[in-house]
């Protein structure tokens, strides 16, 4: 069995959202997740791994895909607080460290808490975590030393929280864009807000979803 990297994403994508909710993604999830443009491409996927005895389906069910691999584990899912109700996400490390960010893809280390401390999370989505370092969040109640997760998304509203890199320095501001011009703004009067126009090399990594703070 030889799998392309694509596929071994796409097949371990499913195992962990089966492992997380103990079922399967919808099809449109799975068009989602990996932005895909068509369902045909989903079925592609889905008829290989199935193929190949990684997956097995009902396809008359709408959550009808199994992994074979823990289809008769419901002993585990049914028990495991740490499968079911935890959740890892990649550590990119410090915020505002005035380096480059690592790629999403090249992390090495990951941190995993419970997921009540963070309810709102959704598992088709895309979420990285730093921390903060420095204090020109202070007033939005973000200290030096938290941790803040990060929903990786290339846009972002006014008045919302970003982490953005502008010219291998990232960051995490207000966001604020007018026209052809971006403002990322401190929560602190200390610091001035940044202005970022066309000369930046300027890249919004994601809006601020959550915070865990340790004492």
């Amino acid at each position: 069995m030889a799998l392309t990297q694509k596929q071994k994403e796409f097949y371990q994508y499913i195992v962990d959202y089966f492992k997380q909710y103990g079922h399967a993604p919808t099809q449109k999830e799975m068009k989602d997740h990996f932005e895909l443009k068509s369902f045909g491409s989903v079925q592609k996927y889905l008829q290989y791994l199935i193929k190949e005895g990684l997956l097995e389906s009902n396809w008359n069910e709408r959550r009808g895909i199994v992994v074979n691999e823990v289809q008769n584990t419901s002993q585990t899912l049914n028990q495991s607080y740490y499968d079911h109700d935890l959740i890892t996400l990649p550590m990119l490390g410090e915020i505002a460290a005035g380096k480059p960010i690592e790629a999403i893809e090249q992390v090495a280390e990951k941190i995993t808490f419970p997921k009540t401390l963070f309810p709102k999370f959704q598992a088709h989505e895309k979420y990285f975590a730093l921390t903060v370092k420095g204090d020109s969040m202070i007033n939005a109640g973000i200290l030096s030393g938290d941790l803040v997760i990060i929903k990786h998304q290339k846009v972002a509203r006014n008045n919302e929280i970003v982490a953005a890199m502008i010219n291998d320095d990232v960051t995490l501001k207000n966001f604020k864009h007018e026209g052809k011009t971006v403002q990322l703004i401190s929560s602190n009067p200390k610091y001035s807000p940044i202005q970022v126009d066309e000369s930046h090399n300027f890249e919004l990594l994601g809006v601020l979803v959550g915070l865990i703070r340790t004492y």
